[in-house]
């Protein structure tokens, strides 16, 4: 079977999600509220990580490569009912990611939040705002388009987190058995910058944007949460999501958008098109087994992207539409074509205690390529010693065969 096989075979063996490691409901949904301060001696979490590996081009060449990360996470308390959020991130990589400089900074959050009262909040800064229940492709995450501005790992947990928020106003209420949040962010820069230090508004913040969430539990079982988001010269669109406990070892999830909208690729290539009605789903189920293994199994379904006709024409084509196209949906985070499948994995103290195990495998069903992730991670006190490997499988043109094999060794020191 070959090394690169066993381990795509191990992905596909082992497979779940970070999202969904509790067997309880509430820690799955739903309202984006942010986290309430840990219980701890001190209010700032430091880490520096240290990363060596290779990666296997597509022109058959190995390349090595090294990098350098500072990530500081701070949760304060300035006076009773109000908070101070800071979260940034600095990669330094040699060579630098995608062309641009060797230093990347990322300032993922930086807000002040003020709690009227025990039911309300107000937030305003930068806001990593996060919505849905999938594990991988997420419908009503609505704020992900070109929040990705450093990638050291393809896990999904990883983007979302490691991604910068939008500067936005937030507001939240919530009463016994439900929540509403409501969510302003403006147009404040027309562009991006590449800039290593860069603010980069032009990314998260290029046109005005709304959206308001409910969520209201209606029994033991069903806790759903329905979103309107809203942004300029586009048509509202709405969302829905939903997790419920299957039996003691499963949760099922669903969560869906749809709206009338142009398709992916007039959007990717600036043409001219009627809007029509289009809907986006994800939907599937976490199983976690007694040794703490958890499987989760994900479907994900984008009619606005390209139908498998479509996609073997574009991939086809000698124009510069097909790179258009991809780039248009790396930035936005969108699936290529309409049928995708997933498997997630996530093991904690696997064979020996503090030994973790993440494993992820995303298969195309119109190019039938496949994406492969697998990370070993173990945990001291204050050090992690973790290994990464990704590889994929398809045509230099399909979505996921474009993805280099790669591997990575790193070292990260909290303090």
């Amino acid at each position: 079977m070959g090394a690169l096989g066993a381990l795509g075979a191990l992905a596909v063996a082992l497979a779940f999600p970070a999202a969904a490691q509790s067997g309880d409901i509430d820690a799955l949904l739903l309202a984006d509220a942010p986290a309430a301060p840990t219980v701890a001696a001190r209010d700032w979490q430091l880490f520096s990580e240290l990363a060596a590996g290779q990666v296997h081009t597509l022109l058959g060449r190995d390349r090595d490569n090294q990098r350098v990360s500072l990530d500081l996470q701070i949760d304060h308390s300035l006076a009773p009912g109000w908070r101070a959020v800071l979260a940034d991130r600095l990669d330094v990589s040699w060579p630098p990611q995608g062309g641009q400089e060797h230093p990347i900074n990322t300032l993922n959050e930086a807000w002040v939040g003020w709690q009227a009262s025990d039911t309300q909040a107000v937030d305003l800064g930068r806001i990593n705002a996060r919505f849905g229940v999938a594990t991988g492709y997420s419908p009503t995450d609505y704020f992900r388009t070109g929040s990705i501005r450093s990638v050291v790992s393809v896990d999904p947990g990883s983007l979302k987190k490691n991604r910068q928020g939008a500067f936005m106003l937030r507001s939240q209420a919530v009463w016994d058995q439900g929540a509403l949040t409501a969510l302003l962010s403006p147009r404040l820069a027309a562009q991006p910058s590449s800039a290593p230090f860069a603010l980069n508004e032009g990314a998260t913040n290029a046109s005005n944007r709304w959206l308001l969430a409910w969520s209201q539990r209606l029994n033991d079982q069903f806790n759903p949460q329905w979103l309107l988001y809203g942004e300029e010269r586009q048509a509202p669109q709405t969302g829905f999501n939903l997790a419920t406990l299957v039996n003691d070892s499963t949760v099922a999830f669903a969560e869906w958008s749809g709206g009338r909208s142009r398709s992916q690729l007039a959007q990717a290539l600036d043409l001219p098109e009627d809007r029509s009605f289009h809907q986006r789903l994800s939907a599937g189920a976490t199983w976690t087994a007694a040794s703490k293994l958890s499987l989760t199994l994900e479907y994900s379904r984008n009619n606005t992207a390209l139908s498998a006709p479509a996609w073997r024409a574009l991939q086809n084509s000698a124009s510069i539409g097909y790179a258009m196209y991809r780039n248009w949906t790396i930035t936005a985070q969108e699936m290529a074509t309409h049928n995708m499948y997933a498997v997630y994995a996530h093991w904690p103290d696997v064979l020996v205690p503090h030994l973790e195990l993440n494993a992820m495998v995303r298969a195309n069903a119109a190019d039938h390529s496949q994406l492969h992730w697998l990370e070993l991670r173990y945990h001291w006190s204050q050090i992690d010693l973790a290994m990464q490997w990704q590889g994929s499988k398809g045509s230099a043109r399909s979505e996921f065969g474009a993805v280099p094999h790669a591997w990575e060794l790193s070292v990260r020191k909290y303090f």
